[in-house]
């Protein structure tokens, strides 16, 4: 599949040739210390309900139909390709080659077409770049992604919601993306592909980070946004393997991409001094951060969007692994921000809870993060992305049991969200203490303590753990109102079961079973 031009195509240009192209048509502006600035515009973050799949005979009835999983007919896909052609006739654009996937076995190669210099720097960054030019001679892409941010569909005629339109064909192994310049889109889309291909070759696709310390001792890190994940996962102490998207195949863990997407939102040097160096270095795009007068990055300022993002190359992290790849890990954390101050800081997972939790996939919004939001909600996204699974959650969930059997996985949750109270009256967990329960699992250290069994959950919770206040464990032990504790607690096992609802017909006995007791 190829689009014609009669402007100039720009083939894999190295990062500075990019920078240059994209200062000159004004498409951003260099911080002081040297990385690209970009504005994304309208959209400041992905439009879930502007993303489509093609209904095709063939994956029609692989699809999981939800508000995250949609469909839309080969007509619109038809006549927005063909309004992507004609656009795109009389413009310059860029070209990216590259791959998805670390393990070459499985790997993913793909073609990315921009019309800004920007995003082709994003492309560079985020994907698995060739290591040699060999690697690149006679490229045959088996999936390509088009990002066209300033054609606009129109709902009048072309049949789409909205202006903005990503569309996923998997039959014709194409992504169009349209009218939307926030670059998480691309990047995802991709995610989403390979979500929907590497569970026929019974390979287990994880939205999640992973790191690795000198013992060979890999862990994974589940989390929606705002919980923690990437943040945890860059640990000087251990060597970085991916911060967003991995595989578990039969060879261990291995990452997607090439790079981090980081949240810029609140970042400080003294908290995150990984995430900042690299987010500042030269080559590095930031999207949406505003700058002070001198150039200078301010990551307080929410003026644009509390949604900052910085796009970089793994290697920028000091202890990332070259090779994107690790052994099977011995622990999984599962991260949650709870908002209601009720789950414990810790807990230890059976293989039955670890599922259902994973299926799940809880933390909780805080008042403020949307208009109107006065008071903590519940948020569920199976199997901690719900916008980027295609397939059934339990799927996903077979994989993550195999898995989990086979190499004797442990399994944690871990609430990085608020203590003594809920949010507006408690505090959240310092993140020191975040940081010391995960080299206590990390390090074996909670293997011999003693344990209570949560009467609701049926989880177990650590009664000692060095580093930590033995009373911030059981988080019963620091309201002072225990019957509201108890109120809200179970309230939320409520809104885990009344969710979990709609998957029990996909979903085993054993699962099933791992609910809450209310």
């Amino acid at each position: 599949m190829k689009l014609e031009t009669s402007k100039k195509i720009f083939q894999n240009l190295n990062s500075q040739e990019l920078i240059k192209e994209a200062l000159a048509r004004k498409e951003g502006v260099l911080t002081k210390s040297g990385a690209l600035s970009v504005n994304t515009g309208k959209h400041t973050g992905r439009s879930p309900f502007d993303r489509f799949y093609v209904d095709t005979p063939s994956v029609k009835d692989q699809i999981n139909i939800s508000k995250a999983n949609q469909l839309i007919s080969e007509d619109v896909y038809k006549k927005l390709y063909a309004k992507a052609e004609k656009y795109i006739k009389d413009k310059d654009i860029f070209v990216r080659d590259g791959f998805v996937g670390s393990n070459k076995k499985t790997q993913l190669k793909i073609r990315v077409i921009n019309e800004f210099a920007w995003q082709n720097l994003f492309c560079k960054n985020i994907f698995i770049r060739p290591e040699s030019d060999e690697e690149l001679k006679d490229f045959a892409p088996q999936f390509t992604v088009i990002a066209l941010p300033n054609l606009k569909a129109d709902p009048t005629t072309d049949g789409t919601p909205t202006e903005t339109a990503i569309l996923v064909n998997l039959d014709e192994k194409v992504v169009l993306v349209i009218g939307t310049a926030y670059a998480g889109e691309i990047k995802k889309s991709m995610f989403t592909v390979m979500n929907y291909l590497l569970p026929e070759k019974n390979i287990f696709p994880m939205h999640c980070s992973c790191n690795v310390g000198d013992k060979e001792d890999s862990a994974l890190f589940f989390g929606l946004s705002g919980t923690g994940k990437t943040t945890l996962s860059a640990d000087p102490s251990r060597n970085l393997v991916g911060d967003d998207e991995h595989g578990w195949d039969e060879d261990g863990i291995f990452n997607f991409e090439g790079g981090c997407y980081a949240k810029m939102i609140d970042l400080e040097e003294k908290n995150e001094p990984q995430i900042y160096k690299a987010s500042l270095k030269e080559g590095s795009v930031l999207e949406n951060v505003v700058l002070t007068a001198d150039g200078n990055v301010d990551f307080f300022d929410k003026s644009l969007t509390e949604n900052t993002r910085g796009c970089y190359p793994l290697e920028y992290i000091g202890n990332a692994k070259a090779d994107k790849k690790t052994v099977h890990p011995k622990n999984i954390i599962m991260l949650t921000c709870d908002a209601f101050g009720v789950l414990p800081p810790i807990s230890k997972l059976n293989t039955s809870q670890a599922l259902y939790h994973f299926i799940s996939g809880y933390t909780a919004k805080v008042a403020g993060t949307e208009m109107g939001l006065k008071e903590p909600q519940a948020t569920f996204s199976t199997c901690f992305g719900a916008p980027f699974m295609p397939r059934h959650p339990n799927v996903y969930a077979q994989l993550l049991k195999k898995n989990m059997e086979q190499h004797n996985t442990d399994c944690w949750l871990v609430n990085t969200g608020w203590i003594k109270g809920e949010y507006g009256v408690g505090e959240r967990i310092s993140l020191k203490y975040t940081r010391a329960l995960l080299t206590a699992v990390l390090d074996g250290k909670l293997k011999d303590v003693k344990y209570q069994t949560d009467d609701i959950f049926g989880f177990q919770i650590p009664t000692s753990c060095e580093g930590v206040p033995a009373e911030i464990l059981n988080p019963i032990n620091l309201w002072e109102d225990k019957q509201s504790f108890e109120d809200k607690y179970k309230n939320l096992a409520k809104l885990f079961v009344d969710n979990f609802k709609k998957f029990e017909d996909g979903c085993s006995k054993d699962i099933i079973e791992a609910s809450p007791k209310i």
